[in-house]
């Protein structure tokens, strides 16, 4: 039987900006060039952390460290974190510069207007040079990250309203190789920024194509549409803890028929039982045996869908999109009213439950019913 292979942690870019930042500090104050930096996070946990470079110039230091995420997929790995420190001001200050997006919309962990660095990384960096910073001196901490703004292009954001960079991120300077769980938390404070803008009724969909359709099809403001990538019920109950009252699922009819069959993580390896629920809803509305056997063969949901059209079924999709708004209230024990919104491929409307209805003529969105009845 092989040996399962040990994962490698790694750092976050808030533990790489700490270190970078005491490499600095120590050049500038102490004339020393170090290799390693040792910073210790909020847990008390010392994190070692290899310095690519280090530089004197021009009365300040400069100090490069190399962004490693061990074995997560990570965007930022291999990216530079740049960190220089100069003498001045009071106390220490820290900013951002190019590469570090800045916060253009209210409802994160940092006021609108600021450099995209999370409070534990300030604290983090703060701690790595406040021994190394005379008493009574003055330091400017700038950290800065080439390639980040394109790397951000790729992250969430664009979405969060975090212009011309990356964040820098982290609550405990490690990055865990079982990144799941840090996926999933990053994408909540969608809804804290929904909040911030006076949205008790928001859209989940679980993606771009999704909150383009929501957006562009449905009337529903940008800052109300949350991406919850596969983590439909994750999402949900993080609605109900943050005091959402109403949520419209919206998203291609495979995904949310997952939904209706009760499968709240809805990646494909974890939950796939979009062609049986078809089938059995089918059979509901007096399919034949050859029609249920064409459905549960077919190659994609799209297809299927075709078979479904073809046999005059398609008043299968309404009752999949009202299964589906049941299915994800009693996930969250009737906390939420929750309305489902069904899309084909193409971006048409394919079935819109009665609570999407009702919270859209609420809000004054422009949902109306599918056009599959």
């Amino acid at each position: 039987m092989p040996v399962k292979k040990e994962l490698r942690p790694g750092i976050t870019t808030g533990a790489g900006a700490a270190a970078a930042a005491q490499a600095a500090a120590i050049m500038l104050f102490r004339n020393e060039i170090i290799q390693k930096a040792r910073i210790i996070n909020p847990r008390g946990q010392e994190i070692i952390v290899p310095v690519k470079s280090v530089i004197l110039q021009n009365g300040s230091a400069q100090a490069v460290v190399v962004k490693d995420g061990g074995d997560d997929p990570d965007i930022t790995s291999g990216l530079d974190i740049v960190v220089t420190v100069s003498k001045g001001g009071e106390g220490i200050m820290i900013n951002g510069g190019a590469g570090v997006g800045l916060v253009t919309k209210p409802g994160l962990q940092v006021p609108v207007g600021e450099a995209a660095i999370n409070p534990v990384p300030r604290q983090m960096i703060t701690e790595a040079v406040r021994e190394y910073v005379p008493e009574g001196v003055g330091v400017r901490i700038e950290v800065s990250v080439p390639g980040g703004a394109e790397a951000a292009r790729k992250t969430l954001n664009p979405k969060l309203g975090i212009e011309g960079g990356i964040s820098i991120l982290g609550t405990t300077g490690i990055v865990e190789p079982m990144s799941e769980e840090a996926f999933k938390k990053s994408l909540v404070p969608q809804i804290s920024m929904a909040k911030a803008y006076g949205f008790s009724s928001v859209c989940l969909t679980p993606g771009r194509l999704g909150e383009k359709w929501a957006v562009e099809k449905l009337g529903i403001p940008s800052e109300a549409v949350i991406q919850m990538s596969n983590f439909a019920g994750y999402m949900l109950t993080a609605c109900v803890d943050l005091g959402i009252k109403n949520v419209i699922l919206t998203g291609h009819h495979s995904k949310l028929t997952k939904i209706a069959a009760g499968c709240f993580h809805t990646h494909n390896k974890v939950s796939d039982a979009r062609l049986e629920t078809l089938a059995a809803y089918a059979a509901l509305l007096g399919a034949e045996p050859r029609v249920i056997g064409e459905l549960l063969k077919a190659n994609t949901s799209e297809n299927a869908l075709e078979i479904l059209r073809h046999n005059h079924l398609m008043g299968v999709m309404p009752m999949i999109a009202a299964r589906a708004a049941q299915r994800a209230m009693e996930h969250v024990f009737g906390e939420l009213r929750v309305g489902v919104v069904m899309f084909t491929m193409g971006g048409e409307v394919l079935a819109v439950d009665h609570n999407a209805l009702e919270i859209g003529r609420e809000m004054n969105w422009r949902i109306q019913s599918g056009s599959s009845a």
